[in-house]
């Protein structure tokens, strides 16, 4: 009898494994209004040996805490850097974190950079856009770190700690972090050594969590 379920036992299986992992990559979706009121906290440091991974020495350049919601995740697989960075993370505070202006952008990710797009008229002024959204090129401090960077759903609200920094290369090239929320371009994005994240999927969760964390007491740097 068992040998004759087996088959339908294991299909049934499989398809909820299938299941699981199509609903678990789903982008989550919040009620209009702002999820994350408060801009990253940066504070820049002299610059300062901190690990080397592989043939990378990474320098700190600046603590730094960057909460926000999910924007966009991509992953790469292949070169030098993605040795060191696998993950690029796109992450909106303010505006860019709510439902609302979200719905009217598109957003993408390719080649190491963040593109949002409209049609006819921006949702919010271009301005407010460009100082409310960031891409994150994301070096996991250790493997439980990595997971749950990889884990991250489009629509979550993640808290992540740690420093920017700048990478020099074996073949003598650097990779340098964006110190500033206000740039565009090549250069614009942070290089951001992450030694915690926390994500959650709604305010709820989020006020739920809050009384049991100890924030890292950063002081806002200029920009």
């Amino acid at each position: 009898m068992f040998m004759r379920l087996l088959p339908k036992m294991i299909a049934t299986a499989l398809l909820a494994c299938g299941v699981w992992w199509y609903v678990s990559g789903m982008p989550i979706h919040h009620p209009p209004g702002v999820l994350v009121a408060k801009e990253p906290v940066q504070k820049n440091i002299a610059g300062q040996p901190l690990i080397k991974i592989g043939e990378w020495q990474i320098t700190e350049v600046a603590e730094y805490e960057l909460h926000g919601r999910v924007l966009g995740k991509k992953r790469y697989h292949s070169g030098p850097s993605a040795d060191l960075v696998p993950i690029d993370l796109a992450v909106g505070w303010g505006k860019m974190s709510d439902e609302a202006v979200l719905k009217d952008l598109d957003i993408s990710m390719t080649n190491r950079f963040f593109f949002y797009e409209w049609q006819n008229e921006p949702p919010i002024p271009q301005d407010e856009i460009k100082v409310s959204a960031s891409n994150n090129h994301v070096i996991a401090a250790n493997d439980d770190v990595q997971k749950a960077i990889r884990s991250l759903r489009c629509g979550q609200i993640v808290t992540m700690k740690g420093y920017l920094v700048n990478a020099f290369g074996p073949d003598g090239g650097t990779w340098n972090s964006s110190l500033r929320r206000d740039d565009t371009g090549n250069g614009a994005c942070e290089l951001f050594y992450v030694e915690s994240v926390r994500a959650v999927n709604s305010l709820a969760e989020e006020n739920a969590a809050a009384p049991n964390e100890v924030p890292r007491q950063l002081t806002s740097s200029a920009r």
